[in-house]
């Protein structure tokens, strides 16, 4: 879904991220140093993995700035957060983004089903763990 981009939730410690930089593919973990990798938003990835679960077809899209922030409110995206970009009556596109690699994807929704975002969905209580973006060769 975003080539050249492997998503890592580990407790990052020296170790670890030495071990990771190890494995076959792994050009570098993205951050400034060891101890200040770059941290992807839990709720980032969690939208990701409920757009892939759904089994609806998935299109690589540009990332997007600016637009409606929608939020999803029935059906199998219920509560996935991303901007609509509308291109038929009815129908949109949802897109939802990785902030840090400046990539999308979009998944076309029943524009019946959204409404517009004016408060952040209060984010469940998630092990310490963090997801890291490592990019590939």
């Amino acid at each position: 879904m975003f080539p050249g981009y492997l998503f890592v939730c580990h407790a990052l410690d020296k170790n670890s991220y030495i071990e990771i930089l190890k494995t076959n593919g792994i050009a570098r973990i993205l951050g400034e140093r060891w101890d200040r990798p770059a941290i992807v938003a839990d709720t980032e990835i969690e939208a990701v993995r409920q757009v892939m679960n759904t089994g609806l077809p998935i299109l690589p899209h540009s990332y997007l700035r600016e637009g409606h922030r929608v939020r999803i409110t029935h059906g199998p995206l219920a509560g996935v957060e991303g901007v609509l970009v509308q291109h038929k009556p009815h129908k949109g596109l949802l897109v939802v983004s990785v902030d840090l690699l400046q990539r999308s994807v979009a998944v076309e929704v029943d524009c019946v089903f959204v409404a517009p975002v004016s408060s952040p969905i209060s984010a469940p209580v998630r092990p310490p763990a963090r997801f890291y973006a490592a990019s590939g060769s």
